[in-house]
């Protein structure tokens, strides 16, 4: 599939960048966080060694979760550009909030706002994808998307430890504050992406017909649903490869090179996955990543199982690296093809898509990330269950139309 005829006027190369950077604030506004915890948790007098602290990234996720679904009809209705806009302008008052916070209470509230102007990228760049692509190409930008957008977790901690070197914690909040400025600036240049004759109205009917034929629709209900599972997998090693490096392997201070090693490789796969989906086509290209994922994880549970739990630190560090990376093309590309369907009510879909991925993935992760205390058992034991049932999943949305439906034709 090529460009549709809105995509004419801007660059490949200039889409991808700025969906990149708008998607990477999404991790600048949790990763630069995390090296401030110590000293957020002596300013506000919290307990050593409570879970208090997680709340500042907890609330952020709830503000994320919390602004997905609105976001997405607001765009249909409205446009891309103008709801865009609001984000950042929540995302600046959040931000600018958490770094003058007088307590911990009104830093939460802070971080749950900066959150829910975080949603409006995570789910308005998607929509703004289909806007101008469709097919193979759309999976081809947003591969490339997912690379740009993978530079924001591998040096975010880094930036995060170097602006503690200042002595103000805060300054790790005010990085988010200024890049969204810059966010909020480049959204004004780059224009609106959705035609005023594409635009819905807002009314519960409106709403209610697009989200019925998001979800009734086989390829776009079960590509979402597979990528649920997929995300379930994945939020597993983001909760819980910390306490697996620091405790199961007794490895501390390993982590953050292991993170970014593991960021890079994604990035580096994602990219050159990019350069062939026109060749391999997103469908194959979705199915083969999802297969590696699952037989990725199975691999991790049959090592698990003959080490008593606990297999050698390389192999480990390995297969996460292969089924997070797998796990990145699975979300890249089964994203283009539930959207490819919705291109009439692309905001919307996009944002049930994230709110069920983000939800319920987030459920599923729990559900594993309290099992695991001694061994990467429960870690490869979910994921091979989770990413199993999630390929059945996507093999069926393989058996649905990608054709544009009408959301108002019964």
């Amino acid at each position: 599939m090529t460009a549709t005829a809105s995509a004419r006027v801007r660059s490949e190369a200039g889409v991808v960048a700025y969906l990149g950077f708008t998607s990477a604030l999404l991790a600048i506004g949790i990763d630069t966080a995390l090296p401030a915890f110590d000293e957020i948790r002596e300013d506000f007098s919290l307990v050593d060694g409570s879970g208090e602290v997680s709340l500042v990234v907890t609330a952020y996720f709830l503000g994320m979760a919390a602004g997905q679904l609105p976001m997405g009809p607001l765009s249909d209705r409205f446009g891309r550009r103008p709801v865009l806009l609001a984000s950042f302008a929540l995302y600046l008052i959040g931000a600018l909030g958490a770094t003058l916070a007088p307590s911990f209470g009104i830093l939460l509230g802070a971080r749950f706002l900066w959150g829910l102007g975080a949603a409006g990228p995570a789910v308005i760049g998607n929509a703004i994808a289909r806007d101008l692509y469709s097919g193979d190409q759309m999976a081809r930008v947003l591969s490339l998307t997912m690379a740009v957008f993978l530079i924001g977790p591998t040096i975010a901690p880094l930036l995060g430890e170097v602006l503690l070197l200042t002595g103000v914690w805060q300054a790790v909040f005010l990085v988010g504050f200024a890049l969204a400025l810059v966010g909020a600036a480049w959204t004004f240049r780059f224009g609106e992406t959705l035609p005023d004759d594409r635009r819905r109205p807002i009314d519960p009917p409106a709403i209610g017909r697009a989200i019925r034929t998001t979800m009734t629709n086989r390829a776009s209900a079960g590509y979402i649903l597979a990528m649920v599972f997929s995300y379930g997998a994945f939020f597993v090693f983001l909760g819980s490869s910390q306490p697996i490096v620091d405790e199961v392997y007794g490895r501390p201070g390993w982590f953050a090179a292991t993170f970014a090693c593991t960021s890079a490789a994604n990035g580096l796969c994602v990219w050159q996955a990019s350069r062939h989906v026109h060749r391999i086509g997103a469908a194959r290209l979705a199915l083969l990543a999802y297969g590696t994922n699952t037989g990725g994880f199975a691999v991790m549970l049959v090592a698990a199982f003959t080490n008593d739990g606990v297999p050698p630190f390389v192999v480990w560090a390995a297969l996460v690296t292969v089924t997070s990376t797998s796990g990145t093309l699975v979300s890249t590309t089964a994203i283009s093809l539930a959207l490819q369907p919705m291109e009439r009510i692309a905001g919307t879909a996009a944002a049930l898509r994230g709110t069920f991925t983000l939800g319920v993935g987030s459920l599923l992760a729990s559900v594993i990330d309290r099992q695991i205390v001694d061994t990467v058992t429960p870690m490869a034991l979910g994921g091979t269950i989770y990413c199993g049932v999630g390929l059945m999943l996507m093999l069926w949305a393989r058996g649905g139309s990608l054709e544009v439906v009408d959301p108002d034709i019964a």
